[in-house]
């Protein structure tokens, strides 16, 4: 798979580019989550495009072209949701995104699939430890979610 080279900045996302953040996030959710089946995945796109973008700030980093490369989402002190472009992975941009995410915009919390280990692996080693486990989702689907925070 080819890596596409991206820019190291931070920068914001704008309600007309939730298109283009869509195809990242589906990208990344094909990628990493293998336990979703394909009902699951049609059944949360209209969530996410719809609803779940516009309750949180959007940041993103972006591909030297503008096109996006990763994006993270946060509202209040918890990471929303954190996505990169397959064809992205392996260049730090998840890890610039959370640096961003804790030193800047104070998150503490995350909530992970528990069948989603890379992940789960990703935020401890940032220092996040699983504080509590739901076992459904929150729109009550059996997808166990893990509520990670760090130590105080």
């Amino acid at each position: 798979m080819q890596h596409l080279e991206a820019q190291q900045q931070v920068s914001p996302v704008s309600p007309a580019e939730y298109d283009e953040v869509m195809k990242v996030w589906e990208a990344s959710v094909r990628a990493t989550h293998h336990y979703l089946k394909e009902k699951d995945l049609q059944f949360y796109k209209p969530l996410v495009r719809n609803q779940y973008l516009k309750a949180v700030k959007l940041t993103c980093i972006r591909h030297n072209d503008g096109r996006i490369a990763g994006f993270m989402g946060t509202a209040k002190k918890n990471l929303e949701m954190l996505f990169i472009h397959p064809q992205s992975r392996g260049q730090g941009i998840g890890k610039k995104l959370l640096l961003h995410a804790i030193n800047q915009l104070q998150v503490e919390k995350v909530d992970v699939n528990e069948q989603n280990e890379q992940a789960i692996g990703f935020y401890e080693r940032f220092g996040f430890r699983t504080v509590e486990r739901s076992d459904v989702d929150g729109t009550g689907r059996p997808y166990p979610i893990l509520h990670m925070q760090l130590p105080f």
